[in-house]
């Protein structure tokens, strides 16, 4: 077996004991900070005292699920692997979900670690993120699916076998929880793994804030688990996806732009599409704080002056402009990039959105606002692989090379 393999330009070790890599679906640092500072996270509160390493790190944009765990796999920004969203518009003009391995430009790490002979998992909560996860032959099960998927090639029966109890809904707050027990049965029945990545849903952070009685059940629940993955010997790495930010009024209503309606009322037309839309509507309502608008070449430069003056959007962008700011794949780029601030979503028109009720105290991401999160691993890297990447921004795609790689 080789000691190194290279994916995607960046040489990384072979794993030398079992690793872990926890993707806390939308885990904004605020969310961490308050289970601390509650008396809720000790096992996380020794790690950072006792040597671990902590820093607050940026997300990929748009600051969504899809586009930010294949980033993480595969070390790249989306220019590079493909996925610029949970849905898109293709060059056909069809929208559709982002959830084909065909999809992918390039290969994940736990795929050529598999190739290399390394012991690797990928456990998922949803099963929309499972099939990219899995692509290459990497085995990989989903929460969602935990009664009849296998944990291929181990051998090992359904994963809900493995747990021993049933799943929960993807829309109960454990099924997170239960994606980190999917991984420790694993090990410890299978054993040991050399990576596992472990990615979770959000359920809890879009329903909660942080500090509230539920966010603080999960986040207990984590730091247990947490417990366990150190017990049994991994170096663990922890970071989110994305952050989280309510956007929603006093009352609860959403603090809402609806794209083509403000065009329309300029006298323009064009056509929305929201990046964050997927099958898990009840989490946010097909609401986030990112949109690309498709508007004729024409009515460009005056779309993007009444959008720049609209109450609650952030930042507009020419598709190249985009493209080349926040490393995106220029052929998946709607015409017009839209951001919106801190406390506001986005969404397509009012008639588009009454056909299905909004969530209320909507809490979503999407946006610029959404990009800060935790990198937290249970080691701190060497001081030579650190002074290497001094002027290298942290970021969640770097998660792998900094355990594979600094902490080897």
């Amino acid at each position: 077996m080789p000691g190194t393999v290279t994916v995607n330009g960046t040489t990384y070790a072979l794993p030398r004991r079992p690793t872990v890599a926890i993707t806390v679906d939308g885990c904004a640092v605020d969310y961490l900070t308050a289970a601390i500072d509650g008396g809720h996270m000790p096992h996380l509160e020794a790690l950072i005292a006792g040597g671990g390493f902590s820093a607050d790190a940026l997300s990929e944009m748009p600051s969504l699920t899809n586009p930010n765990n294949i980033s993480i796999v595969t070390g790249v920004a989306p220019a590079i692997h493909g996925i610029v969203g949970n849905y898109y518009r293709d060059s056909s003009g069809a929208e559709r979900q982002l959830t084909d391995p065909a999809d992918l430009r390039a290969p994940s790490v736990p795929a050529v670690l598999r190739d290399a002979g390394v012991p690797v998992l990928v456990v998922t909560a949803k099963e929309k993120l499972r099939r990219l996860l899995a692509a290459g032959g990497v085995p990989a099960v989903s929460v969602e699916h935990a009664a009849t998927q296998p944990i291929a090639p181990y051998g090992l029966g359904s994963a809900a076998d493995l747990v021993g109890r049933p799943a929960p809904h993807i829309y109960e707050w454990d099924a997170s929880i239960y994606a980190l027990d999917i991984g420790l049965a694993a090990h410890r029945h299978a054993g040991p793994l050399g990576l596992l990545y472990v990615s979770f849903t959000d359920y809890v952070q879009h329903r909660e804030p942080p500090g509230s009685a539920l966010a603080n059940r999960f986040y207990a629940a984590f730091d247990d688990r947490l417990a366990e993955y150190l017990d049994l010997g991994f170096l663990v790495g922890i970071t989110a996806d994305h952050g989280m930010n309510a956007k929603h009024h006093p009352d609860g209503s959403p603090r809402l732009v609806h794209l083509e309606d403000t065009l329309r009322a300029a006298g323009l037309h064009g056509h929305a599409v929201l990046p964050i839309t997927d099958p898990y509507v009840a989490h946010h309502g097909s609401l986030g704080s990112f949109a690309w608008l498709y508007v004729d070449p024409a009515g460009r430069d005056t779309a993007i002056e009444v959008l720049g003056n609209t109450h609650g959007i952030a930042e507009v962008y020419t598709a190249a402009e985009a493209a080349a700011g926040f490393e995106l794949p220029p052929d998946r780029v709607g015409d017009i990039a839209v951001t919106a601030n801190r406390n506001t979503v986005l969404g397509r028109s009012t008639a588009f959105h009454a056909a299905a009720p909004i969530p209320a105290n909507l809490r979503s991401h999407g946006g610029s606002y959404e990009q800060r999160i935790p990198l937290i691993l249970s080691e701190t890297p060497s001081p030579g692989y650190l002074s290497a990447h001094q002027d290298r921004p942290f970021r969640n795609r770097y998660i792998l090379d900094m355990l594979l790689n600094g902490c080897a």
